[in-house]
Formats: structure tokens, sequence, C-alpha cells
């Protein structure tokens, strides 16, 4: 099994740096728009066969472009929307970021019982986000799963055995990033590459992407570590 897993493009909430995490939130801005015309050439060279998003707007903005030239409906699900921000919601703060971001990490060095302030815990998460990609397995088909900054590099970071848990803590995932993910839930998985940038290149690269998907400070580290 193939998973091809890409970061949705740039919103608005990532221009001003805001934890927005809201079901349906927000749309694209008019780079996310031109990122998300860059994934089918892009991705031009693999098989895809379905394509999933989250319940989130911007997933299946991205998705919009890639659906229409290979002529797939796209697959929505609950399961792959952004980790919940919980109080952390709309804040745009550096501790406010850093705890969401410390969280998450605590997740993937094993305190899967660490709970989101006013959030989900890490079980959580992974009982929803399991869910779906089980769901794509099954099906046997390459699947591209258009999701959020956090919510990849978590599961990535818990789920893929070629992976250390510090994985989210030193790599970024910029807007329309891909992680390749192969194998299958009963031999494992495996990241077969991780291209934090763009897929589309230079032109619709951005220093700004919000802070889902941003590494984690070094203060924030040591307090977690």
């Amino acid at each position: 099994m193939r998973l091809i897993f890409v970061r949705h493009g740039q919103t608005p909430a990532n221009v001003k740096g805001i934890l927005d995490t809201r079901v349906p939130g927000p749309g694209l801005t008019a780079l996310g728009l031109r990122q998300a015309a860059a994934l089918p050439e892009a991705l031009s060279s693999e098989k895809i066969e379905a394509i999933y998003v989250s319940t989130m707007v911007r997933t299946q903005l991205t998705a919009a472009f890639l659906a229409a030239l290979l002529e797939l409906e796209t697959i929505e699900r609950d399961g792959l929307r952004e980790v919940s921000a919980g109080d952390l919601e709309g804040r745009t703060d550096e501790a406010s970021v850093q705890r969401y971001l410390t969280t998450v990490y605590g997740w993937t060095t094993g305190d899967l019982e660490l709970r989101m302030p006013g959030g989900e815990t890490g079980t959580e998460f992974l009982a929803r986000y399991d869910g779906v990609v089980a769901e794509a397995a099954d099906a046997g088909k390459t699947a591209v799963i258009i999701s959020h900054g956090a919510a990849i590099r978590a599961w990535c970071s818990l789920r893929a055995t070629n992976l250390p848990p510090d994985f989210i803590v030193h790599n970024q995932l910029h807007n329309t990033g891909v992680v390749i993910v192969v194998g299958d839930d009963e031999g494992g998985w495996i990241v077969e590459s991780f291209m934090g940038e763009a897929i589309g290149g230079k032109a619709v690269e951005s220093a700004v992407s919000g802070p889902a998907g941003e590494d984690i400070g070094p203060q924030a580290r040591v307090a977690r570590d």
C-alpha cells in the first residue's frame, strides 16, 4: 500500500500564525490556490487511485485540481482533520503555539494519554486517524491523503517504524509538503520520503506556513523532555 500524505495549501490563518483547527475552517489564500494547482503536475508520476480529504475546507480546495484532472471523487473523512487545539484555539502567542506542539510531541514520545488543553488525547487522535488509514489500506490502492501539518507529522512519527520519536521536533511540513508512506497495518509502515517544502517548488513555496507545520522551539523541547 502506498499513501501519499499532502498538507493542505496556505490559508489566511497560516499567514497570521493562528492556531485554527475548528471545522470547517478557512479557505485558501491566492498562494494556497497556486500551491493546489501545482499538485497535478508535481504528482504526475504517481498512479493515484483515490483521494481522501478531511472535513475542513482547506483540504477540499487543495484536492480540487488533482481530483478534476484524475476524474476522481474525493472521499471526505472527519478522522483526517487537524489535531484539535482545544482551549488554545485562535491564539497566536508563542507560548500557546509551543504548548500545542509540545503536547503532540509528548504523544510521539509515548504519553498518548496527555491531553491537549480542552482538546483530545493522543489515543483519541490515533483512533480517528488510524481508522481512515485502515480504510485506505484495505482498498489496496495508491491513495493521496490531503490532511494537516500536525496530524500528518504526529501519525507518521507514531506509526512509521523508521522514524525516531523526536522526528516532529526537527522536521517542518510546509503547505503542500508531501510524505510518502508504504506498507500496511499488519507489516508496519515505512516513510519512503519526506519533503517538507511545497511540492510545486520555489514558485509556490512560502516561509509562512502556520504554526501546525513548524518545528518545536529549543526551550519548549527541554521543558517537554
